[in-house]
């Protein structure tokens, strides 16, 4: 008996995960859902036909019908996820319950609860929620929190300039209490940090450039374990790799077109005078200097300074350097255009033009994924979404949030599909066309997220 209940509860599960992902992939009404339904409801006969109430429930990171735990690892871990995700713990369906309520059922579950907060009231058919307003309250104080803390960075970074320049060093007490507050949150929440480092303004590009190396440095070191100190001197590095520029004349550094070669070779000192001012600027750690020093070089032997060859290159210097050149490129200034992700790692991963360290490109690649958490994207479908979550195996499928239908409507509680899964059935996720300009649909990310 326990094992017959045991199959005809997976069997509930499977039919219930089917009929969520066709109600997330296809439009309503479409005949691929009305199959899944239909499969969910026999299975809910089936089990009625033991027991007149049936309760599926989550309790930790298991689900339970009937009183009995499903094996983990069975497969219903996307089930799991969704209902934790819009707060359900428990389901209960007593016997008599039509192919309507389970269909009005089988909606809400996938497209998450109405626009007020609320489940349907159905007859044979009560949803347990639980409590997740003051979660959500939290996560949006913690939004607010990071972008505050990056606001405030990138003035600060301003103030840390401005002091070299008109002192000769920088300071390094505000520039390690930012740092330190940065290493703080890339430890907590780097998604996150690593959205709003995506998502800032073009606007005072300098500023927010030291910014984002800073917190790209230590994004990749922490995601190969590096903490503690040895974090926070990466990101003072990354933050002050370009701390040379001060003494590159304005009419080059602010020019808004191609350099000469001579302009050039003026712009290339900015690496060796920023290891000399680093150097001598008490209370900082001699990785800054390294890394100021060797941020353009490149394995093999290119880039400058000229002249200088390096049998290998530091570790921070090497991350700083693909963080460099990532933020550079998708900057959007008075001579450049933004470059798409995918772009700008084929330019990484073009080891033998570029000589990035392969395996910290490919790290890289797998930390900020093609599609960067926070960016809009197209669908196939015609849809609008917003990355919510890298995928690392497949850095082209993340997570993703439907904001916009194909018709430019807004969608206020889009479901969250995971593009790298499979499907039973013969489901196909959608494949993402490219990027969305928030500027070209109207939407605001950083209030999506």
């Amino acid at each position: 008996m326990a094992d017959s209940r045991a199959r005809l509860g997976e069997e509930l599960l499977r039919r219930l995960t089917a009929a969520l992902r066709a109600g997330q992939l296809y439009s309503k009404g479409h005949p691929i859902i009305t199959r899944n339904v239909e499969g969910f409801a026999r299975a809910i006969d089936a089990f009625h036909e033991l027991t007149p109430t049936l309760i599926v429930g989550i309790v930790e990171d298991q689900v339970i019908v009937d009183e009995m735990p499903v094996p983990r690892g069975a497969g219903f871990e996307s089930l799991i996820r969704r209902l934790k995700q819009i707060g359900v713990e428990r389901i209960t369906i007593e016997k008599g319950v039509t192919i309507e309520e389970i269909s009005t059922l089988a909606d809400a579950v996938a497209l998450g609860p109405s626009h007020g907060g609320g489940f349907p009231a159905l007859p044979h058919v009560r949803v347990g929620r639980v409590t997740v307003y003051e979660r959500s309250r939290q996560d949006r104080a913690d939004l607010a929190a990071f972008k505050g803390l990056y606001t405030d960075a990138v003035a600060e970074a301003q103030g840390v300039l401005d002091t070299a320049a008109s002192e000769g060093q920088p300071d390094v007490s505000v520039a390690r209490a930012m740092v330190d507050g940065l290493a703080h949150a890339v430890s907590d929440n780097r998604p996150a940090l690593l959205a709003l480092a995506s998502l800032r303004e073009y606007n005072n590009y300098t500023f927010t450039h030291m910014v984002n190396v800073a917190i790209l440095t230590m994004a990749q070191a922490r995601a190969v374990g590096i903490d503690g100190p040895l974090l926070r001197e990466f990101g003072m590095a990354g933050l002050l790799h370009d701390i040379g520029k001060i003494k590159t004349p304005p009419e080059v550094l602010n020019k808004a077109g191609r350099l000469t070669p001579a302009e050039f070779d003026i712009m290339k000192r900015h690496t060796v005078d920023g290891a000399k001012i680093l150097r001598d600027t008490p209370d900082i750690s001699t990785l800054a200097p390294i890394i100021a020093f060797e941020h353009h070089l490149r394995l093999g032997g290119g880039g400058y300074p000229d002249g200088v060859k390096r049998g290998q290159l530091n570790l921070g210097t090497m991350m700083c350097s693909i963080a460099d050149v990532y933020d550079a490129m998708r900057s959007k200034r008075v001579y450049q255009q933004t470059s798409p992700t995918a772009r700008i790692l084929a330019v990484l991963q073009d080891a033998d033009n570029h000589g990035f360290e392969p395996r910290l490109v490919r790290r890289f690649a797998q930390l900020i994924g093609v599609y960067p958490i926070g960016n809009l994207v197209r669908l196939d479908t015609g849809e609008i979404a917003i990355v919510t979550q890298t995928h690392a195996p497949d850095p082209h499928r993340p997570q993703v949030r439907v904001v916009m239908d194909a018709t430019g409507a807004r969608i206020a509680d889009g479901p969250a599909i995971n593009l790298w899964e499979t499907f039973e059935d013969g489901y196909v996720p959608p494949d993402i066309v490219g990027p969305a300009d928030p500027a070209e649909v109207g939407l605001d990310p950083l209030t999506l997220l």
